[in-house]
């Protein structure tokens, strides 16, 4: 090989080198939120701000807000799978039994810390759950804020409140524990509560503070129930941010840097830390209309969680069948709750 050759090679590399820096990707960031609720204004922009200021804006964000870039809720974790879409954030429980050992912080009264559930639900992800979403880059993963129970016409305030009321759940371990309680469960994602409640489909809903009012269902009830501050919540759903695999593969070394170091354990407490924080805020839209509120008492409470119970031991069975060690699991979730609450 001559020295002229040799430094066209060299010449060659280096150009393309500099075409890699130069490489400016914009990436479809789809959701579930209005653009003025919570999620996209405190958590979604930010990070895209942070990743676009620390690439020196070769990375940036194509917003999709409310679900704009097509498809369902519960086809968002397909979406970004196949590539359809760059960036999400969803609840892999809206699709029913796909994602059975995430599911575990999905059970109820298992937590009310945001913050905490969201350390939890990471480090369990890194060792039990990480096969459950293939040609996908999980960024963070949390719970949100307390749920509670929202009602039309009757406010509920004993379990025998429960009987003969239609009421929606986001995910099947809230199904089953509305069933528990006895109501009627109607599975269905956040945006499709306001419809459902106004054609009387539904009497209520469960649902964290936070959502509220971003989809104005204050305005659709007017009873709310609130269990014993002291007691784990109600109910939890779980999150995932994520990434296409491939579309991550594809980035160069100091890009994916970028990614990485706005991912992981610190990225998903501080979005928990941000719903808890938002509680009070999505509260508030409902005192201002003069809607009724309730908290149960503990007894109360306690007899909820007895009654839900059950669906422990039918979790960790399902697991047992899926030749995992589910009561490991649980165990596991449990003592990462209680370590990052500390």
């Amino acid at each position: 090989m001559t020295s002229i050759v040799r430094a066209g090679f060299v010449l060659t590399a280096a150009l393309l080198a500099l075409v890699a820096q130069a490489q400016e990707v914009t990436l479809k960031f789809h959701h579930i939120w209005p653009p003025q609720a919570m999620a996209p204004v405190q958590v979604i922009a930010p990070w895209c701000d942070k990743v676009a200021k620390e690439s020196n804006n070769r990375l940036k964000c194509q917003m999709l807000p409310a679900m704009s870039g097509g498809g369902t809720p519960a086809q968002l974790v397909d979406r970004v799978r196949d590539g359809v879409d760059d960036l999400v954030v969803t609840l892999p429980g809206y699709t029913a039994g796909r994602f059975p050992a995430m599911e575990v912080f999905e059970l109820p009264f298992m937590t009310n810390s945001a913050e905490a559930g969201a350390g939890a639900a990471w480090e369990y992800l890194q060792k039990y759950a990480l096969k459950e979403f293939p040609g996908t880059k999980v960024l963070a993963t949390w719970v949100h804020d307390e749920g509670y129970v929202h009602t039309t016409t009757k406010q509920i305030k004993t379990l025998d409140d429960f009987k003969g009321l239609k009421l929606r759940a986001p995910t099947r371990q809230t199904n089953k524990l509305l069933a528990k309680l006895g109501a009627t469960p109607v599975g269905m994602p956040v945006p499709a509560v306001a419809d459902a409640v106004s054609k009387g489909t539904i009497d209520g809903f469960v649902l964290p503070w936070e959502v509220i009012p971003a989809f104005k269902l204050q305005e659709m009830v007017k009873y709310h129930t609130e269990t014993d501050a002291s007691r784990p919540a109600m109910y939890s759903a779980g999150f995932v941010f994520a990434m296409n695999q491939a579309k991550y593969d594809s980035l160069p070394a100091d890009l994916k840097k970028v990614i990485d170091d706005n991912a992981g354990l610190a990225l998903s407490k501080e979005i928990g830390k941000t719903w808890d924080a938002s509680q009070a805020v999505g509260r508030k839209s409902a005192e201002a209309r003069g809607n009724v509120f309730f908290r149960l008492s503990v007894a109360e409470t306690d007899l909820w969680a007895k009654q839900a119970a059950p669906l422990y031991d039918e979790w960790v069975a399902d697991m047992d069948k899926r030749s995992l060690p589910g009561k490991q699991m649980l165990q596991d979730a449990r003592d990462l709750l209680i370590k990052h609450k500390k």
